[in-house]
């Protein structure tokens, strides 16, 4: 069965992700990996990675996921407010309100991931409050992410 990895990344990581992904699939198989092409169309199954933003999917992977017609996808993504699998659950399920009839969601994978400095400084400018904490803490949490565990869960829900 041929597969594509298609993902759109702006902060590196959900190419992270993708390249963990690359590794660990069979090369022969392979017809594409990189950013939302049509080349990727060819493939039986897509691994299809996104980051988020305003709660779902960045406006490459929505524009790219209705060419889809008739494979199988596995969608992956990260999202720089973590931890919270009900909020991972909303945007996974606006990503795939996305797919058109006929696309199999043969499985799905969300984390948390880290964000650029200029978020924390804009945070830092909030009036102090348990949101501004929070949100800086949070911050702080995503710093490490995605990780090599995060990895390890990923390849875990592509076997699953």
């Amino acid at each position: 069965m041929s597969y594509a990895i298609v993902y759109s990344s702006r902060t590196g990581n959900t190419a992270r992700l993708a390249k963990a992904l690359q590794e660990f699939l069979p090369e022969q198989d392979c017809v594409y990996v990189g950013a939302p092409d049509p080349q990727a169309l060819s493939a039986d199954t897509l691994y299809v990675g996104f980051w988020t933003d305003k709660g779902t999917c960045d406006a490459e992977t929505a524009g790219f996921l209705p060419n889809l017609n008739g494979q199988s996808v596995f969608l992956f993504g990260t999202a720089g407010f973590g931890g919270d699998a009900t909020y991972f659950a909303r945007i996974l399920d606006r990503v795939k309100a996305l797919l058109p009839a006929g696309v199999t969601v043969r499985g799905t994978f969300m984390c948390q991931g880290k964000m650029p400095p200029a978020v924390r400084a804009r945070y830092e400018t909030m009036a102090g409050s348990p949101q501004r904490t929070a949100m800086l803490e949070n911050f702080d949490r995503a710093l490490s992410h995605p990780d090599k565990e995060d990895e390890k869960h990923l390849l875990a829900a592509v076997t699953a």
